[in-house]
């Protein structure tokens, strides 16, 4: 296999020109978040907010020049805005379109990390496949990847065709991730437009498919991400996943609330690691607390969507890229997924 480097890259950059402006690509655009990933290509350019509906040739063009490069076989480029001088419309929110022949939207959201939320949105997308949907899932973490290893997808190679990102698939659910572009331990180290504009291109410029629906697993907190997902497609709710304890029922409303204010309706709270049965004495303990979500949900009025016991099957099989629903269906745990799954796609039957 040709290596690719990444001095090759930047001398091709160098000799784009904008064929709009007749301009080259370096005095209109800085060139940033440069990936090279067994020949697979990626990169943002990031140029003038005001002028960023022009540059789409531009674009266009630094892919076509990247992709002449021996040993390049796929390239990808991404459009983000700088910081600059923010003009007053700019400060407008973008009308949200649909993404076309995906019906139905939904978020898997936490106020904090560490709940595992990324454990019950994985689950929750294989028990609604199971549940007769089509779906994929789209893993909106950045900046801590997970889909690829709780989906069990190793590869990296090849996952572009033509203009489009090809998603991977397993358990029967399409997936798209930045961790598909990445080394497992390579940091993205972006500041927040390049986090917008590739979670654009991730939704909008992947070849989903006709889809039911469209998991999303969001980033913990309530940050640029989830602003940009509320705020550029139709989302037909949110699940919002907490465990009992205290200190994670006040982010988990952070976040809940984050949706409100954006017009996201709340499909309901899921209480994760809800308590620990003990293999050896079948005593139940409630480590982080007893019924917190539950009582939550009475409060602020949204559905209480069920529990999920703290068990070791659960986290092995979610590091082992077979989670739970798909490996241990019928086990109790594997069952508390699927009845959370019934209620969600009963509160989204409308949409999808």
């Amino acid at each position: 296999m040709t290596m690719v480097y990444k001095e090759s890259i930047q001398n091709a950059l160098a000799k784009v020109v904008d064929p709009t402006s007749g301009a080259t690509l370096l005095t209109v655009a800085k060139v940033s978040g440069l990936v090279i990933n067994e020949g697979n290509v990626s990169f943002s350019l990031e140029v003038d907010p005001a002028k960023g509906h022009a540059m789409e040739g531009l674009r266009k063009a630094s892919e076509a020049a990247v992709l002449l490069i021996s040993g390049v076989s796929s390239v990808k480029a991404v459009l983000t805005a700088h910081r600059g001088t923010v003009h007053p419309q700019q400060n407008r929110i973008p009308p949200r379109q649909a993404i076309p022949k995906i019906k139905s939207i939904i978020a898997v959201a936490s106020g904090k990390g560490g709940v595992g939320k990324s454990t019950v949105a994985t689950n929750l997308a294989i028990a609604l496949s199971e549940n007769g949907l089509k779906v994929g899932m789209l893993d909106a973490d950045v900046y801590g990847p997970s889909l690829p290893r709780m989906m069990g997808i190793k590869h990296k190679s090849e996952i572009f065709k033509g203009k489009k990102i090809l998603p991977l698939e397993n358990h029967r659910i399409k997936c798209m991730s930045i961790g598909f572009l990445t080394a497992e331990d390579t940091p993205t180290i972006w500041r927040g437009p390049m986090v917008m504009g590739a979670l654009e291109q991730m939704l909008r410029d992947v070849e989903w498919g006709e889809l039911d629906l469209l998991v999303v697993d969001m980033p913990p907190g309530t940050g640029d991400a989830q602003i940009t997902m509320a705020q550029r497609v139709p989302m037909a709710g949110a699940v919002i996943v907490s465990t009992p304890q205290d200190i994670a029922l006040i982010d988990a409303r952070k976040g809940l609330n984050m949706f409100r204010r954006v017009a996201v309706p709340i499909l309901g709270i899921v209480e994760n690691m809800s308590y620990f049965i003990c293999p050896c004495c079948g005593k139940r303990s409630d480590i982080f607390g007893y019924e917190g979500a539950r009582i939550e949900a009475k409060k602020l009025s949204v559905p209480f969507l069920g529990e999920i016991p703290l068990h070791l099957d659960i986290r092995v099989a979610s590091d082992n890229g077979t989670p739970i629903v798909a490996s241990k269906p019928l086990t109790s745990h594997g069952t508390a997924f699927t009845n959370i799954a019934n209620k969600v796609k009963l509160a989204i039957s409308g949409s999808c």
